[in-house]
């Protein structure tokens, strides 16, 4: 068994600070391009040089899973700057697609608003966030836990008596929780917080969703 398992979002991305504008301002929005390809935006990048330097207060991690995603690949980077040299071998760094968030299929770049506005029955499938519940040409809650469940499973295998990090979405950090506690039935939801800190140890949940390294930054 890994040491430990640490588990962060990503910062604030483009498409987060997109769809907080427009939920504000009660419209739809629909985003253009590659959900994998969205950037930190500016704070999303003090977010992750934030949680990077309270990383570094703890036990460097002798291995790093990363969602492939251009804002959690750019969130790790900015964590690394400021951890301090791994000891001894390189730290090892993996970028696992099944750490990748929910893919949406055709709901895709959408909030809530254009989802009411142009499917209005997948509307009210992620309104009850049914587990079971696939959006066409996407996933279930349940399809991401079955990937992650099997990342884990590697993660363990190949981690064993390391300090572990993995950077990853918020979708993602649900699955790790509902895996790791052995949780039956439907993935209870929790909103996650962008560079939020979750740890697990020998197994039990030592913090959770935890983001006091932004609150104290604050003026």
């Amino acid at each position: 068994m890994p040491l430990s398992i640490t588990a962060v979002r990503h910062g604030e991305s483009t498409s987060n600070a997109a769809a907080r504008r427009a939920e504000a301002e009660c419209r739809a929005l629909v985003l253009a391009g590659r959900d994998e390809d969205a950037e930190l935006t500016g704070l999303g990048r003090r977010q992750a040089t934030l949680l990077g330097r309270r990383l570094a207060t703890g036990p460097p991690p002798g291995a790093v899973w990363c969602s492939p995603y251009r804002r959690a690949v750019r969130t790790w980077e900015l964590i690394a700057a400021e951890l301090p040299a791994a000891p001894g071998a390189a730290r090892e760094v993996r970028l696992d697609p099944r750490l990748g968030d929910r893919r949406m299929g055709v709901l895709s770049g959408m909030n809530l608003a254009a989802i009411r506005e142009r499917f209005p029955e997948e509307a009210e499938a992620l309104v009850r966030r049914r587990y079971d519940h696939r959006p066409p040409e996407g996933e279930s809650f349940a399809d991401v836990v079955a990937r992650v469940r099997e990342a884990l499973g590697d993660l363990r295998a190949a981690c064993a008596g390391r300090h572990v990090l993995v950077v990853a979405h918020d979708a993602v950090v649900l699955a790790i929780r509902h895996v790791l506690l052995e949780a039956a039935g439907a993935l209870e939801h929790t909103a996650i917080g962008n560079t939020s800190v979750s740890v697990w140890r020998g197994g039990a949940m030592e913090l959770f969703n935890d983001v006091d390294h932004l609150r104290e930054s604050a003026p």
